[in-house]
This record gives C-alpha cells, sequence and structure tokens, in this order.
C-alpha cells in the first residue's frame, strides 16, 4: 500500500460514516486490503488498478459512498477515524510493515 496520509485516512472515515456501525470494521478491512492489492497491482503491471486505483487508501475507500466530511465534533465521525487509525496500526503492526511505538 502506497504510503498514508491524512487524506487517505478521512477518505475511509467518510465511507465507513455511511455504513451502519456494525459493518465498519469489516468494510474497513477490506478497503485496506484492496489498496494493498492496487498497490501490488501498480507495481507488477506499471499501471492503476480497473477498480480500486494506484494503491492509495484514498483511491480504494471512493469506491464508496462518501459522507461530506464533518469536523472532529462530530462523535460518529471521530469513531470512524479512530477506528481506520486502529486498523493501519494492526495492519502494519500484523505484516512487520510499521514502527511499533
Amino acid at each position: 500500500m502506497r504510503p498514508i496520509l491524512h487524506g487517505d485516512v478521512s477518505s475511509a472515515a467518510r465511507a465507513l460514516l455511511v455504513l451502519p456501525p456494525q459493518a465498519r470494521d469489516a468494510v474497513c478491512r477490506q478497503m485496506i486490503r484492496q489498496a494493498q492489492q492496487a498497490d501490488h497491482h501498480v507495481r507488477e503491471n506499471g499501471r492503476v488498478h480497473p477498480i480500486w486505483g494506484n494503491g492509495s487508501l484514498m483511491a480504494a475507500a471512493r469506491n464508496w459512498p462518501l459522507a461530506d466530511e464533518p469536523g472532529f465534533d462530530d462523535v460518529d465521525y471521530c469513531h470512524c477515524f479512530k477506528l481506520v487509525l486502529r486498523a493501519l496500526i494492526d495492519h502494519h503492526c500484523g505484516t512487520g510493515n510499521g514502527r511499533n511505538r
């Protein structure tokens, strides 16, 4: 997966925000897998993945309906943002791609 930036997390959180809470964890992990697969596709073929894009989490998230971006005064959005960050930490720690801090 390409390097994760604020816009990636925001896009993923906005995609989760329109889903029922019980579906969010699975969809979040699915988006991370899709971004990872798209990045592999780009590296192997030199072209973006036809569905999941360039290997960024933002590109994978934008295949889902996105809520308008609220502020951090929206508690539900904060929960979605936190869920994305937690899933990314779990992903990086599980694959050895991240720093353990």
